[in-house]
């Protein structure tokens, strides 16, 4: 028998986090997971999974998740039923993770509104034909730079001229 979930997606809301009486950590959250087909409106829809979280993935969770991040989920899905204070009986489909990935960096979220989409500044005008010309904005050094963001640097960006490139060049 194979149980196995894999979500990527967005929380609806802010992570719950609760400890049990024994003191073992607890998060919930739902996950936005968008469909991979357009309905008859040409819109996409979404399913919205709650998610179930213990121990110090829980308190990561809880932690580092907010409304809106982007997370990747790996566990398996489970049923539980209870009985409501109506005395009906309630049944509960979750994902009890296992895993869950942050896929968005640290603070992206808050600089930026969550569109994490580094600026790659356009290449030297002295840049030579074909060749990788060294910026002094360089990801390494750091220096100059918005700490929030990495920069990469295009070595083709601006330049619509042909790449002047030997057969010698070329790995295959």
């Amino acid at each position: 028998m194979i149980n196995r979930v894999v979500l990527v997606g967005r929380l609806t809301k802010n992570p719950e986090l609760r400890y049990t009486p024994n003191g073992v950590a607890v998060t919930s959250f739902t996950i936005a997971v968008n469909r991979p087909f357009s309905n008859q409106q040409g819109e996409r829809d979404a399913d919205f999974i709650p998610v179930v979280v213990w121990r110090r993935q829980a308190e990561n969770a809880a932690n580092f998740l907010q409304k809106g991040s982007l997370a990747g989920v790996d566990g398996r899905i489970q049923t539980r039923n209870y009985e409501n204070n109506e005395g009906r009986r309630v049944y509960v489909t979750e994902v009890v993770a296992d895993s869950v990935q942050f896929l968005e960096p640290k603070g992206s979220r808050n600089n930026n509104g969550g569109n994490y989409a580094p600026s790659a500044p356009s290449a030297p005008a002295n840049q030579q034909r074909g060749g990788f010309a060294p910026s002094s904005n360089n990801a390494m050094n750091g220096a100059g730079q918005d700490q929030g963001a990495p920069s990469f640097d295009d070595p083709f960006a601006g330049d619509s001229k042909p790449i002047d490139i030997s057969d010698d060049d070329l790995p295959f």
